[in-house]
Order: C-alpha cells, then sequence, then structure tokens
C-alpha cells in the first residue's frame, strides 16, 4: 500500500507530495508520472527532475520507482513506504522527466 505523506511516503508520494509544495500537479504512482512527463534526454537531467527505475518488468514501460534528481550521480528518494527518505545513487536509471507548472 502506497503512502502519500505527511507521517510517511512511499517513491511516488513523496515526489508528489514534493512537487505539490512547489505549486505543481503531478500525478500519483511512478508509472502515471512517467507517462505525463515531459521527458529530459538522459545527461540533461537538472536537479528537481524526476528519475525512474525499470519496473518489475525490467523495462522502462511502468516504471516501479522513482526519485528526484539532486545532482552529481545522486537523487532523494523514499524506498518503500515506512521507510527513512533518503540521499541514494542513481545508477540503473531508466529515464528522466522534467514536470513544469501549468502555463
Amino acid at each position: 500500500m502506497g503512502a502519500a505523506g505527511p507521517d510517511a511516503f512511499d517513491r511516488s508520494g513523496l515526489t508528489m507530495m514534493a512537487y505539490r509544495a512547489a505549486g505543481i500537479t503531478v500525478p500519483r504512482t511512478s508509472q502515471e508520472q512517467w507517462a505525463a512527463g515531459p521527458s529530459v534526454p538522459p545527461g540533461q537531467e537538472k536537479p528537481g527532475d524526476l528519475v525512474f527505475f525499470a519496473g518489475s518488468d525490467g523495462t522502462a514501460r511502468e516504471p516501479g520507482h522513482v526519485g528526484i534528481v539532486l545532482g552529481g550521480g545522486l537523487m532523494i528518494d523514499a524506498p518503500y513506504a515506512g521507510a527513512d527518505v533518503r540521499v541514494d545513487e542513481m545508477a540503473g536509471a531508466v529515464g528522466f522527466a522534467r514536470p513544469a507548472a501549468a502555463g
């Protein structure tokens, strides 16, 4: 079961609430966040972008994990509901997105 705070977060709940705090609405799940985009080419990601990791099917089609890019190959993420939010390496990322406030 997912967690969207404020006392506990899962991965997509953390990203959704962080963007909400910045006034940007993103969908609830990592798969929906990936589909909403817009995509950012690898190597062009910036701090604040979303970083995605393969889902259970081993592809980027329906990512199973998402974090927020910090820069320098690092991200902030919540590994699962109830675990501490942490800084982690972005190794194995399958894609990036840069949600923005609606114009």
